[in-house]
């Protein structure tokens, strides 16, 4: 079964001193690197997402009049209010400086759109628009996702079920995900989520 690396998210902003740090987000860099390494000797491909939004993002609590960390509604859809981060072409939506990005072969924008947040690396939050990641997968002949990333409770849940949901077999690497716990527990019970539909849940040593 053809196999590819995804991963989701690996920028400035989600690790220390970004604008929205995941706890222990940097841990994720070092697992997601052996991960790569494994990736490559078997001669397969890796691939990477990134939130990608423009400065005026209405997901952007200051530019909808909200509190960060408050729940509400934006175009329709259910949303979370973040504080401003991953803003295009500025270095906290830069990969961080220590994955070996050099290794990536495709980068996948999300979230740039500035009325709807996009949190899945396939797909906007409404589904109407395509990253083009489900496309270039198939012309790949992909079958098998293993991801990893951040964060656990966010844009990699929404991508493994996402990625469940058209047809992949995914592997969720537990050790390269950290999650940002609006409330204690909302990332463990988005890995039992991915179960439930159908992802493994996987050590990078099991992989």
């Amino acid at each position: 079964m053809n196999n590819a690396l995804l991963l989701v998210d690996l920028q400035n902003d989600f690790c220390f001193n970004g604008a929205l740090a995941v706890p222990e987000g940097d841990e994720v860099i070092k697992v997601a690197n052996q991960a790569i390494h494994n990736f490559r000797r078997r001669n397969q491909p890796i691939i990477a997402s990134l939130d990608w939004h423009p400065a005026n993002h209405k997901s952007f609590a200051v530019n909808s009049g909200t509190q960060v960390g408050e729940s509400g509604i934006l175009n329709e859809l259910p949303q979370v209010w973040w504080p401003v981060h991953c803003v295009e072409k500025t270095q906290g939506a830069m990969l961080h400086q220590q994955l070996e990005k050099e290794y990536i072969n495709k980068l996948f924008v999300k979230g740039c759109d500035c009325d709807v947040d996009s949190y899945s690396a396939f797909f906007d939050n409404g589904k109407q628009n395509s990253t083009g990641l489900n496309e270039w997968l198939s012309g790949q002949k992909i079958e098998r996702l293993t991801i990893l990333g951040l964060a656990t409770d966010y844009c990699v849940k929404y991508t493994v079920l996402d990625g469940l949901r058209l047809g992949y077999a995914v592997d969720v690497v537990i050790d390269g995900c950290r999650g940002v716990n609006l409330r204690p527990d909302d990332s463990n019970n988005a890995l039992l989520e991915m179960q439930a539909e159908g992802a493994r849940l996987l050590k990078l040593e099991e992989i």
